[in-house]
């Protein structure tokens, strides 16, 4: 698949050697060690297209990603998916949709909230293990939908924080008896396209969805693509983001980007063929010893509390031995992996996890049972994010309204949302993941 962005790049800097680079460096790095990444950082020069008014070579770049996710249209984002994220809600506003959502939204959601000023009606997951994950009830969606007295659209999460996967094709159904729209979060999810069977949410009927390439796929930091399934939504998508984003996005990062699609199209699917028998068999070795999410198969989340084992001491064991999680606590251990992974990479997370089961603590085997309910709602989103607060321990903070959420992060689940007042069950989940102050509402 042609490379158009990094094709530029790298001809404009065989062509130009330094000259006429960003303004700042000049493609001269303080380091020689970073080089070449100054080298190929440019900016809007002639030739090198603009990204939220895409006519050339992003615009090609764009539409590669498009014809490989069976999308409408796809957009670049250099800001990551919470760019992302900030764009489809704002393509809600737009259209005057009440904003229906499944608790387990990542913080970033709740950031733009705040910014469009948007109420939010929220739907529990049902819980199990922690606040991180839970099944969405495709009843509970339907009721949420029906009470809305006007077009409404359906916020989730999937693949959650632990890999689990929510059902799509459900929600879809369910949302279209409504008038509704699906925008998903799936930034953990841009490799789902690529299974035997394509389960990624657009090709399961989501009118809107976010990945992050960095997360999943060979990209830099803050490389995330936003989906489409309808057309009328394809110009919409960068008029939204050019609302939030930088107007000075990173080449580096849309240059990955352009890379991603080449590694997608020539070597995705066979990495993922190769890689998912053997973590069946790296699971399948623990049987009897740890218990795994069902989800995503390259979320390996370890239930550490239900096998007899603290997850954060399982994860300093495993760093110990060169492996990085991406989250533990004392319920959970979860471990990413990448389809562009070496197997061999696979077969050491084996040795290390072995190691780190053998040097653990045994202690008895438990669930975390948690009182999830909604707290009141005392004012908006925005009134609360945008007033003054003070920060005070959570001991204090019964009664008070929360200003800025306090997450466990990573991942950023809310326990109160900015503008609900924190009452003891909020104090309670907040002492479990051991946020020990909260910012609170000033009183007047």
């Amino acid at each position: 698949m042609e490379t158009p962005v990094y094709d530029f790049l790298v001809d404009y800097a065989e062509k130009n050697g330094l000259r006429a680079h960003m303004p700042g460096h000049k493609g001269k790095a303080p380091d020689e060690r970073l080089s070449e990444l100054f080298r190929l950082d440019i900016t809007e020069i002639a030739g090198a297209d603009s990204l939220f008014e895409a006519e050339g070579i992003i615009a090609q770049s764009e539409r590669n990603t498009a014809a490989l996710y069976g999308s409408a249209a796809s957009a670049f984002s250099a800001g990551g998916s919470t760019l992302c994220i900030q764009a489809m809600l704002a393509i809600m506003k737009m259209e005057g949709r009440r904003i229906i959502a499944a608790r387990n939204v990542h913080r970033a959601f709740l950031n733009a909230a705040a910014l469009l000023g948007l109420d939010v009606d929220w739907v529990l997951p049902r819980y199990s293990g922690g606040i991180l994950s839970g099944e969405l009830a495709l009843s509970d969606v339907e009721e949420a939908l029906a009470a809305s007295d006007k077009p409404a659209c359906f916020y989730v999460t999937s693949p959650d924080y632990t890999g689990r996967l929510a059902d799509i094709a459900g929600l879809a159904e369910v949302c279209r008896r409504h008038g509704a729209r699906l925008i998903v979060d799936g930034a953990h999810g841009a490799h789902l396209a690529f299974f035997e069977k394509n389960i990624h949410p657009i090709a399961l009927g989501a009118d809107m969805c976010c990945d992050s390439f960095h997360k999943m796929l060979p990209a830099l930091t803050g490389a995330a693509v936003l989906h489409t399934s309808r057309e009328e939504y394809a110009p919409l998508l960068k008029q939204a983001m050019s609302l939030f984003g930088s107007t000075s996005p990173s080449y580096l990062i849309m240059a990955s980007l352009d890379l991603c699609n080449r590694y997608i199209a020539e070597n995705i699917r066979s990495d993922i063929a190769a890689a998912l028998p053997e973590i069946a068999e790296l699971k399948g070795s623990f049987a009897g010893r740890l218990l795994f999410a069902e989800g995503d198969p390259f979320h390996i989340t370890v239930r550490a509390a239900e096998s007899g084992f603290c997850g954060t001491e399982l994860a300093d064991l495993l760093r110990s031995s060169g492996v990085e999680c991406e989250y533990a606590d004392d319920e959970l251990l979860i471990l990413l992996l990448a389809p562009s992974g070496d197997i061999g990479d696979l077969r050491r997370l084996r040795t290390a996890l072995e190691g780190a089961v053998a040097g653990a603590s045994s202690r008895e085997k438990s669930s975390r049972s948690l009182n999830v309910k909604l707290p009141r709602m005392a004012c908006t989103i925005r009134e609360a994010a945008f007033s003054a607060s003070e920060e005070i321990t959570v001991e204090e903070a019964e009664g008070r309204i929360c200003a800025s959420v306090k997450v466990p992060c990573p991942p950023a689940v809310p326990i109160a949302v900015s503008g609900e007042v924190i009452d003891r069950d909020c104090i309670e989940i907040f002492r479990q993941y051991g946020i020990k102050t909260v910012l609170v509402v000033m009183e007047r």
